[in-house]
């Protein structure tokens, strides 16, 4: 099967390479693919509502206009960088001679994912999966686990790299 249009969902974890190289294998097998590089930022949208001064006054406006000024402000100052590390990915696609975009969502991740995947069209989407199990994966959340079962196309996960302790070989019994 040849995929036309590929979705690259990257994070800033050691894996992200290998998911690029995959996706890159999968868009060079056709000779008109195209990619779509994606990362997403997990940014809290909310800012406290109550009251700052306890009583509802304008310093509490003022209060809340500031907190969400410095929010923007961060949000704007992550979503630059990630636009940048995206672009070295970026370029490195154009130079296979592969038509690549680059995107960066603010929000909830598989779901961002997904709803791209859908409006851009993608007919495959690959992405990393850290290998997560148990509490972990149920306090951190699973995006790879979320988008294959939402997805409105393919998805290929490519497995995390794991971290292995040290092992020594068991020595023989005498």
């Amino acid at each position: 099967m040849s995929f036309q249009k590929v979705l690259v969902a990257l994070d800033r974890s050691l894996q992200a390479p290998a998911v690029l190289e995959q996706a890159l294998s999968e868009v060079q097998a056709s000779a008109t693919g195209s990619l779509m590089l994606v990362h997403a930022l997990r940014m809290d949208a909310e800012i406290p509502t109550g009251t700052f001064m306890g009583l509802g006054t304008i310093a509490d406006l003022d209060t809340y206009g500031i907190l969400r000024r410095v929010q923007q402000e961060k949000i704007q100052q992550e979503r630059d960088k990630s636009m940048a590390w995206l672009q070295t990915y970026q370029q490195e696609a154009i130079a296979l001679g592969i038509l690549t975009e680059i995107t960066c969502l603010i929000g909830t991740p598989g779901t961002g994912i997904c709803e791209l995947a859908q409006s851009w069209g993608a007919d495959l989407i690959v992405l990393g999966r850290r290998g997560h199990q148990g509490i972990t994966e149920v306090v951190m959340g699973s995006v790879s686990n979320y988008v294959m079962h939402h997805a409105p196309c393919s998805v290929l996960v490519v497995q995390g790299i794991m971290q292995t302790a040290d092992v020594k070989p068991l020595e023989p019994v005498s």
